[in-house]
């Protein structure tokens, strides 16, 4: 859905505000895609102020299914989104791109909200993704989700090379 800017930026001290639907089903992060799921509103807000500059504001949560980082488990996450954007409707696309403001969000008069929201997603994006925060992730040898129970596998040898900071983790373990 594309939402004109038209009317906003031809009357100074306008604000407009509208609610729309993120309509993306999918989010493409780190060469993978990740499904939306739901369909958020975006609360968008529109000020003109003054000289055909518009204020954009984007505020939405937008819910997530990202595999845990240790146990592959699809996880559900909610990514906030608070996004903010002046733009000088006067300057054209090269002039925009030659000030390194290019919108790519904005095609003439006319602001995409969902690729406006898009990028911020990304930048929003979380480091890391627990299933839970004691996630014991999978076995090395045979792939077993350890949340599920422990696996038959014997325990691997250690590196003789860590004995010595293996022995300071046991001397110094808590109870």
């Amino acid at each position: 859905m594309q939402i004109s800017l038209l009317e906003t930026a031809t009357t100074d001290g306008r604000t407009d505000q509208i609610n729309v639907p993120f309509e993306m089903d999918a989010i493409a992060h780190g060469g993978n895609t990740y499904p939306v799921l739901g369909q958020p509103m975006i609360k968008v807000r529109l000020e003109n102020v003054g000289k055909k500059v518009i204020d954009i504001y984007a505020d939405t949560e937008v819910k997530v299914s990202i595999p845990c980082d240790r146990c592959l488990t699809p996880t559900q996450v909610i990514i906030p989104v608070h996004a903010f954007q002046r733009l000088d409707t006067r300057q054209d696309a090269a002039e925009r791109i030659a000030d390194l403001d290019e919108c790519a969000f904005v095609t003439g008069m006319d602001l995409d909200p969902d690729l406006f929201v898009y990028f911020e997603l990304l930048m929003n994006w979380p480091d890391k993704i627990l299933c839970r925060q004691d996630c014991l992730g999978l076995c090395s040898r045979c792939g077993k989700n350890l949340n599920e129970g422990s696996c038959d596998c014997a325990d691997e040898p250690k590196d003789p090379r860590m004995a010595a900071i293996s022995d300071i983790f046991k001397k110094y373990k808590e109870v």
